[in-house]
């Protein structure tokens, strides 16, 4: 059974070129995934088709007011995982995207503007998700960038599904440096191990190039990592 991810935007048309590249194509197209976006004016009322107010109290910017979007995550029915796209949110991290994809319906909700009403924090989202300590214009980036992260881990996506359990932070660590032809490109030769034939040797320099790389640029990843136990004496 395929996953359904329902995106829910002001700007329906950001996602026309993403959605029909790639892998992200593919996987549509083989029933992997269903991905369906829905604009957040549908779902208005008045003839404008206003999706945005200013909040209460005063201060700068718009907010996105809670009807259409209740009523769009209402529509697409069903009990899906609702997810709002924020700078304030969790930072996702790749335990995320193996989490989220295991469920089987998923709602993105792309903020825009100075947020949405609180309400809909409270009441209607699961989980909010922050892509990094930075402000875009708007939700639909990083939402693509969730996506991508869940659809990749999707079995029979990629075609190799042992590809994924080396990458960067799939074990705790960053992955290892990777070379490919030309062995010598302007005096910058490939290591020899990597060409030895000798599979054991090339297991053994990854593990220690990985660590080494992780130990110079995100030495908190092996901090958080669980410590071995030490073996009880007899």
């Amino acid at each position: 059974m395929a996953i359904e991810i329902h995106l829910v935007t002001l700007f329906p048309a950001f996602f026309a070129g993403p959605l029909q590249e790639s892998i992200l194509k593919r996987a549509q197209k083989q029933g992997q995934v269903e991905i369906t976006v829905h604009n957040v004016r549908d779902f208005t009322h008045d003839r404008h088709k206003t999706a945005d107010d200013k909040p209460f109290g005063g201060g700068a910017g718009m907010l996105l007011k809670p009807e259409p979007l209740f009523e769009c995550v209402e529509a697409i029915g069903g009990d899906p995982w609702v997810i709002l796209l924020d700078p304030g949110g969790d930072p996702f991290q790749q335990q995320d995207a193996q989490k989220l994809v295991k469920r089987r319906k998923i709602v993105l909700i792309a903020g825009h503007y100075e947020g949405v009403d609180q309400r809909v924090r409270e009441h209607l989202v699961d989980q909010e998700i922050s892509i990094g300590d930075f402000v875009t214009m708007g939700g639909e980036a990083p939402a693509l960038c969730v996506i991508e992260a869940v659809v990749r881990l999707i079995p029979g996506v990629l075609g190799n599904d042992a590809s994924i359990a080396d990458e960067s932070f799939q074990s705790g660590k960053l992955e290892y440096p990777q070379y490919t032809r030309p062995r010598d490109y302007r005096g910058w030769k490939v290591p020899e191990v990597l060409v030895s034939g000798d599979h054991a040797q090339v297991r053994r320099w990854r593990e220690a190039a990985s660590l080494e790389l992780t130990r110079k640029r995100r030495p908190d990843l092996l901090a958080e990592r669980p410590k071995p136990r030490s073996k009880a004496k007899s």
